[in-house]
Parts: C-alpha cells; structure tokens; sequence
C-alpha cells in the first residue's frame, strides 16, 4: 500500500520521518516494502484484521495464489533429505483444531529454525503465498511466529485475550514485524498536537473515544470491543472527509454564475417535441422537466442521468441541447469514441429532421446544424466543423477527445453533455468548460447504473436521475451461457443459430475479445468496462477470439455460405468504420464481427442476435451494454454468453449473473460483490486494495448517508471550513491530486 493510501497526517510527531522515531535501518525497511516515511502514514496504516488467540484460522477457507497471515497449530515436524540436491526439507503440518481434513503442509527448505521450533501442539502464526501442488494446498518456506498458548502462556490470561492485528504485508515484511514497529512508535509518540477532524458535537453525538485513545486500540486492542469502536470512529471519519469535500465542491459550484437557458415557447424544442413519432415515457418526461428548470437557472446544472441501455437517454439529452440552442446557446457532446460519435451525429440529424439542416436548402426556418468533430476526419472536413463551431452556426457540436484541442472554440456554449462519463477524467471535462464565456451546464450520462451508495461516494457533488422504464417498442432480451467446456458441439449450433436469423431477415453481431494476435484489446478504441474487466491469468493459455480470424473461419462456416460478413474494429481507419457501420444500418451486412466498438450507442434495430466469444473476458456491465445492442426495434433478442472455461470456474460467476437478469442496477451490486470494489476512487479499478480504507460502499450505506447529511450541515454553516480546519486539513490530506481528480469526474 502506498502512502497516498494514508488518512491525513496531522501536526506535531504525525509528520515527523519515521527514522525520527524508529531508526533509519527500521524506517527504511517500512518505506521500502510499505511506502511510508512518517510517523503519521504509519498510524494511519490500519489491520486489515485481527485473529483472536484462541480461534485458529479455518484452513479450508485460505485463499490460494494469496499472501496470508494464518493462526495455527502445529499437527507434527518431519526432516527427509532431497533426492536431487544436498540438504533436507522439514515438512510441518498444521491444523485449524477441526479435524477431519483440515490440516496444511508446510515445507521448510533447510529450515534449521523451523525444526527447532516447529513442535507438536505449538501455536504460529505463518506469512506466505498459499498454493496448490499434487492438488492440496501447501505454504513454502513462510515466515512463522511462535505464539504462547495456554500450557506456554502460563497465568499471562491477559495476554492471551488480546486480538492479534493483521496487516497487510510483503513477503519480507510480515505483519508481526509491522505490529512491532507500531507498538514500539504508539509509546513513544506524541498526540498533544493531533486535532480531532470530527466537530465536538458529532463525537458526543456518536459516542465515539477520543482520536489518541483510537489509535491504540485500533494497533494494539486489549479486547476485540476496542479494535471495532476504534474502527467504527475512523470510518466515520473517513467517510465524513470524503462527503465534505463533495459538500464543499457542490455548493461552490451552485454559488457559481451561469447564463440561465430558458428557451422559448415556440422554438426547436417545440418544433421537435410536436414532431415526435412516438409518446415520451413518463421518466423522460419527468427527467425533462427537472433539466428544463435547472437550465433556467443562473448557477451552472451539474446532473448525473442514469439510464438502463435503451431506456432514452439521448432524447431527454437532446431536448436539454435544443432549449439551449433556443436561448442562443450551443451544446457539445463528448462521446468516448469515433464509432459512438458518428453514431450520434447520425441518429441526432435523422430524429431533427429538417430542424439539423438550418440555413441549407430545404432546411426548417430557425433550424440548426449538426457537426461532427473527430481527429481522424480529413483536414478540410476538421477546419469546417471548427469554424462552425466558432461561428455558432453549429448548435450542436459532437466529439471525441478532438473537442477538447485549444484550437478548438465555440461562439457560446452553454451545455457540456458527457457521454458514457466513466470513459473521462476532470480533465476532459474541464477543458471543455474553459471554452464557455461562463461556466457552462453539465449532463453527465451513463447506461452503466451505479450503486447509490457508490453514487454518493463518487458522484456525490452532482444531483443524480434514473430512468428506469424502457420506451414503448424495446423487446425483451433473452441471455444464455454457451459453455463449451461440457458441450463441445454446441459452437456448431451456434453459427446455426445465427443463420436461422438471418434467413429471418435479421442481423447478427459477433463480438470478440481481440482484433489480432499482436493485441491485448481493441488498438485505439479503449474498453469501456475497464473497473469490471477480468485481469488475464498468466495461467490462463487460452486462444482468445481475434476479430480477423474469426471473419475468416465464419466465411468459410458451411452455416454461413452466402452470409455478407464484414469486421468492424478500433484500428481501422474513420471511413472504413463509418462506412462498414452504415452498411451494417443499411441492412447490406449480415453479421458484423466486432469487437466492443459497438458496445455503447450503436442503434441498429434489425439487429436480433449477439454472440459473444469468450465472453468471460469482459465485465459484467460490459457484457450487460453489449447486449442492449440487440432487441432495439420490437423484435425479441437474444445474448449467447460463449465460454470454453470448465463449469465451475470462478469467472463464470460473472456470465451467471448475467444470465440471470436483464436488470442494470442488480447487476451492478453484483459487480462490486465480485470485484471487491477495487479502487472506487482511483484508476486501478478491478479487485485489489481500496484507497477506501475502512468504507465498503455496499456495506456502510447507513454511515455514508449520515456522514453525507453531517457534511452538507457543516458546509452550509461553514462554507470555507473556517470553524472546522482541522475537517479542512483532513480533506487536504487525505484527497491528494489523484483521488482529487476521481472525486471530480462528475
């Protein structure tokens, strides 16, 4: 864990160097495989969790593949000598006291020390990488720490009560040396200078022991009722850091001045809305008339539109584009790619109609103009688009990170509309908003639904809006997993399958994990899913699905004679994609080989069928936007999740919560569930270690949403934090510039 893992150092011996108060060979072996060099990152070092004495650790539930910490009894000590070498092995087996075959063995390389002090009925502590060999689980050569047990510990009944602290540790560095090291700086340092972050009234109020009397406890707890009131308190602090700062940020920008978009009665919205083929569902209409008013106001909209794939989004985005361009403004849309931008500058042209044609011939009085803004376009192409721009002649300006180049400028822009935000950092978005006279409104969209109690921990400085229900004509989609693993014949039947909906008159897609053999991914066009993305097992020697290989095995599939196949992928060039994707609109493509390019926004409504190979590849909200690419035109579809992972495997966890609903925000609990959390708040988003320390989003809703009430309170008495500094330190301390910047992607 690295130091900017760490909650805020505070004055006085909190920011002093370790080697200040430990040494410099102690201070240095701590920096070296921890990462931290004060006396304060230290502190702020949590257990990750205790073992209480007399409970030994349930070895039929150790981790493989995993550093461990485990608590347990030495069963019996053999020496053989090796076969191959000089020198000998000590085998030790423990046991969790169950019975049954609940024992580990442990082998010693030479382990002069093991077997000496690895008796029968002796109680360690042992530190290593568990693995599998002969197929049982064994540690070698780990680093252990005897234990006093009750024959050993004598009358010491005090000691032998108090929880052993866990923490996580390096294979050098095991957590008994770093206990020590913490126990030996507790005695030692300072607290006259700590300031409480908590306000006085919050800690009476929640009962909570002082901030020096926590950091005992939680490093050295006499009981296991101390370890877990310290806990609570510095969770609730963390949590209330986190909120205050999204407080603070929510209410400067409200305290900021827009040019309020009130748009006009007899306008392009009006013109639209009278024009529309179809009703309006109640939520967009609901949607529409929050974004209506808060783009009548004079401080900037900063909203989150949460949406199921499919359920309108970009209608109730439109319309707020339109209201603007009727109050003299223009919109721009940040798409994450050139294949989603061009899909919606062609969808939005085709649903304005005339109204995206103004000044042309033919086109609607008062109407306006659409430009599309990518950097791949040809040069003369790009110059128009941008002096279209400028000019204001283009309302709605749509894009990719091209947008965002200082060349780039608008004549007025009043809306920032974001698409698919988990895709962009608050770089992009605040490039943007230096291009407007005043600071501009903002939409952010995602078809990813998200947690509210992520919603809050993230997204918690922008008001948020879901919708919920689907339009009139969306199809249910019918989503099933493909093993091969158990039924190898079934991959024929597939490209049966997706004949017979061919012959139907319907289009199929195909979606693979990669383009070629020289790529891990999809070249320039950046998964979406990334925070949900299977990391590969070094193990795993699979062949993935390569987009060019499979084009050439489908064409000569005996299913598919005759079928018109073409691939689409990140690495060709904009034409070939724009023209290969609108071949596919066109229905002169049957079945269209890609990988996730298509993921988000691609509307093709006679598309029925998506396979996607090796499907236990991608995330669960991946594989959940990849298939509302299918059933868009009130035809049934259906999603084949294709795996040759035996039944069983861990990852197909993943494809069986997919399977099992089409509901967007169950899978997205489900997701964290899987994936740990991974780094809610900075980019190294799969599994692994949280920068939230003690907060589990999905755990702690009930904390974060009193911390949340807490927070906005303290701002709205106190917007600069003149009365509560030390809160303001902690914010300071705790946000460095990189989880700074994840808390304002928003």
């Amino acid at each position: 864990m690295s130091s900017a893992n760490a909650t805020p150092p505070v004055p006085g011996d909190f920011d002093k160097p370790l080697d200040r108060l430990i040494g410099k060979a102690s201070a240095a072996g701590i920096e070296k495989h921890l990462g931290l060099t004060t006396v304060g990152e230290l502190l702020n070092y949590f257990p990750r969790r205790y073992l209480n004495r007399g409970e030994l650790t349930a070895i039929d539930k150790i981790p493989v593949n995993e550093d461990v910490t485990i608590l347990a009894r030495v069963l019996s000590a053999t020496k053989r000598r090796m076969r191959e070498r000089k020198g000998f092995i000590t085998d030790v087996v423990v046991t969790d006291d169950t019975g049954g075959l609940s024992s580990l063995k442990i082998s010693f390389f030479n382990g002069h020390q093991a077997e000496r002090d690895l008796r029968p009925r002796v109680l360690a502590l042992f530190s290593g990488k568990v693995t599998v060999y002969n197929g049982a689980r064994t540690l070698t050569n780990p680093l252990f720490e005897l234990l006093p047990d009750d024959e050993l510990a004598g009358h010491e009944a005090e000691f032998h009560a108090r929880p052993v602290p866990v923490y996580s540790a390096t294979a050098k560095l095991p957590s008994w040396k770093i206990q020590r090291v913490v126990e030996a700086v507790l005695v030692i340092v300072d607290f006259s200078g700590l300031r409480d972050p908590l306000p006085a009234e919050i800690v009476r109020r929640g009962k909570f022991m002082s901030l020096e009397d926590a950091y005992h406890q939680i490093h050295s707890p006499s009981d296991p009722q101390d370890w877990q009131r310290a806990r609570d308190r510095f969770r609730y602090q963390e949590a209330l850091v986190l909120q205050t700062a999204l407080a603070r940020r929510r209410a400067q920008t409200a305290a900021e001045d827009a040019t309020a978009r009130r748009g006009s009665a007899d306008g392009l919205l009006a013109a639209f809305d009278a024009g529309l083929p179809f009703t309006l569902t109640p939520g967009q209409q609901s949607v529409g008339a929050v974004l209506a008013a808060e783009l009548s106001a004079q401080h900037p909209m900063n909203r989150l539109l949460q949406g199921e794939v499919g359920s309108g989004k970009t209608v109730v985005a439109l319309r707020a584009m339109l209201q603007v361009i009727d109050s003299g403004g223009q919109a721009a849309l940040l798409a994450p790619t050139e294949v989603l931008a061009a899909q919606h500058h062609q969808s939005i042209r085709a649903i304005l109609g005339p109204l995206a044609e103004g000044g042309m011939l033919g086109g609607a009085d008062g109407g306006t103009q659409v430009t599309l803004l990518t950097g791949s376009m040809p040069a003369a192409a790009r110059k128009r688009a941008m002096l279209d721009a400028a000019a204001g002649t283009a309302g709605i300006v749509i894009g990719t990170h091209a947008l965002l180049s200082d060349n780039v400028q608008f004549f007025d822009l009043g809306l920032i509309v974001v698409d698919e935000q988990h895709r962009f950092g608050v770089e992009q978005r605040d490039a943007l908003r230096v291009k407007a006279h005043k600071p501009p409104h903002l939409l952010v969209m995602t078809a990813t639904p998200i947690p509210r109690t992520v919603a809050m921990t993230v997204f918690g400085d922008l008001d948020t809006s879901v919708l919920r229900e689907l339009p009139a004509g969306r199809a249910p989609i019918s989503t099933h997993q493909v093993g091969l693993a158990e039924h190898p014949a079934w991959v024929r039947r597939i490209w049966t399958r997706a004949r017979e909906e061919i012959d139907a008159g319907r289009q199929v897609y195909v979606v693979c994990p990669r383009i070629g053999t020289d790529d891990d991914g999809d070249g320039s066009e950046p998964l979406s899913d990334q925070s949900s993305a299977p990391t590969r097992d070094a193990r795993d020697t699979r062949e993935l699905a390569e987009v060019t290989a499979v084009v050439e095995q489908l064409r000569t599939e005996p299913a598919l004679a005759g079928v018109r196949i073409e691939a689409l992928h990140g690495r060709l060039d904009t034409d070939e994609k724009t023209d290969t994707m609108a071949a596919f609109a066109a229905g002169e493509v049957d079945l269209l080989v890609s990988t996730t390019v298509i993921e988000v926004g691609v509307d093709v409504h006679n598309a029925t069928l998506m396979v996607i190979l090796d499907a236990d590849r991608f995330g669960i909200s991946q594989l959940h936007q990849l298939r509302g690419r299918v059933g868009r035109g009130g035809l049934p579809g259906t999603c084949l999740l294709v795996t040759s992972l035996e039944a069983g495997h861990p990852s197909r966890r993943r494809l069986d919560a997919v399977a099992a609903t089409t509901d967007g925000f169950i899978l997205s609990q489900e997701d964290l569930k899987l994936r740990r959390e991974g780094d809610i708040l900075g980019a190294s988003q799969s599994g692994g270690r949280s920068t939230l320390r003690l907060l589990r989003v999905l755990q702690h809703e009930d904390i974060i949403s009193q911390a949340r009430d807490d927070a906005w309170e303290i701002v709205q008495k106190d917007p600069q934090l003149r009365e509560n500094s030390a809160l303001e330190a902690a914010i300071e301390a705790y946000l460095n510039p990189e989880k700074e910047a994840f808390l304002e992607r928003g």
